[in-house]
């Protein structure tokens, strides 16, 4: 799965398998077991911000004093299992109109170059093209073609990373939006444009998600969506509400 390079690799472990519960002579069960029922478990260790996912409000912080939206702040709210405010426990379902705007298609390739900015004029213009209007509400998907290159990451990381910029950013929260999301795995472009003073690598990250409270969500899979033009639909994305997490994996549908 997609994974931006700061997380821990994401893995699945055999726990218990049958061979191993005959080797060991366990019993999980108690009783004789001479019908030979085994069972497999699984230890899955890494991070909620792999592939398809969702941000929780606390996943990113700035300044001094490590804040995030909605007052946090890490000397008072965050422990030792993580952030006990804004964490994953609070995510909401997200069930709500969904808008996906095709920059790719719109500027005729089949995924943007390496670092190029999504601007507020384009995200305009993409709009107007596809006759599609952005609501109060609305969850909007950006599509740079990015998975269509997928699982190639050799052809992937020649193309990292193009997304929104600041204006982009402050363009949906101008409209209400209630998260957004793209097909990259750092949802804005990097590096950044405009890092801006004091120097700041993720400024549409701290602008959407720490300002303004907006959800993110990266590495979505749009190509269906995308082949079929549907631009317009119905959002589905339930987020685990795992205490002390800040994000979640998601399987994010598009109801049309």
């Amino acid at each position: 799965m997609p994974l931006f390079p700061g997380h821990p690799n994401f893995e699945v472990l055999s726990y218990r398998t049958p061979r191993g519960l005959e080797v060991a002579g366990d019993r999980p069960w108690g009783p004789v077991n001479e019908a030979g029922l085994g069972y497999m478990s699984d230890l899955i260790q890494g991070t909620a911000h792999t592939g398809a996912h969702i941000d929780a409000l606390a996943h990113m912080t700035v300044g001094d004093d490590d804040h995030w939206f909605g007052g946090g702040s890490a000397a008072a709210d965050l422990g030792d299992f993580g952030p006990t405010h804004g964490d994953a426990e609070k995510l909401p379902a997200v069930f709500t109109r969904g808008v996906m705007l095709d920059v790719a298609r719109w500027r005729g390739v089949d995924c943007l170059p390496k670092g190029e900015a999504i601007t507020a004029a384009d995200l305009q213009a993409v709009a107007a093209a596809q006759q599609t209007d952005i609501e109060r509400w609305d969850v909007v998907l950006v599509r740079t073609g990015y998975m269509s290159l997928w699982p190639d990451t050799e052809k992937m990381a020649r193309h990292r990373t193009p997304g929104p910029d600041l204006s982009a950013a402050a363009w949906l929260a101008e409209r209400g939006v209630v998260a957004t999301g793209s097909d990259t795995e750092t949802y804005e472009v990097q590096p950044a444009l405009d890092v801006g003073q004091p120097a700041n690598p993720q400024p549409v990250h701290t602008h959407l998600l720490i300002e303004r409270g907006i959800y993110l969500m990266e590495s979505l899979d749009l190509e269906q969506i995308a082949a079929d033009r549907v631009y317009e639909f119905c959002f589905v994305a339930l987020p685990l509400k795992i205490r002390g997490a800040t994000g979640s994996m998601i399987d994010p549908l598009a109801v049309v």
